[in-house]
């Protein structure tokens, strides 16, 4: 008998590899993508957040490729990703500085900007969501 590929198989693998690459990226480049950019944005402690994000970026993206604890591994990605965009997306938005978090240059702020700026972090989002909604539904006891 022949299975069938779940869509949702599909989606997790590709935000696995998504997550994957940017942990590793963070720990490649620490001064572009890790620790120094987390201090040109404004998070606090940079040199410690940035190796913590790193790591449940990529064991949580592993998480998700080999479909072990699938809905906890994407409640810490979600919590990353919301992260990511209130910190960068949410001032391209405003158009200017949200409290400590920098405005990045973007070639649009407002509304349109955002969405610009955000698409991949929003895909992100949306993509976890639906892991962990998918998770939670097959668990759950007929009524």
């Amino acid at each position: 008998m022949k299975r069938k590929l779940e869509p949702l198989v599909a989606i997790r693998w590709a935000v696995g590899i998504v997550f994957i690459t940017e942990g590793v990226l963070k720990y490649l480049h620490p001064e572009d993508i890790g620790a120094g950019r987390f201090a040109r944005i404004g998070l606090p402690m940079p040199a410690t957040l940035a190796p913590v994000v790193c790591g449940v970026e990529i064991l949580c993206g592993l998480a998700l490729l080999v479909n072990l604890a699938p809905d906890y591994a994407a409640m810490a990605l979600l919590c990353v990703i919301a992260s990511a965009l209130v910190t960068t997306k949410v001032p391209v938005l405003l158009g200017r500085q949200m409290g400590p978090f920098t405005l990045m240059k973007a070639p649009y702020y407002g509304v349109l900007g955002f969405l610009h700026e955000a698409r991949l972090d929003l895909s992100m989002f949306a993509c976890l969501v639906a892991i962990i909604w998918r998770h939670w539904e097959i668990g759950k006891e007929p009524e």
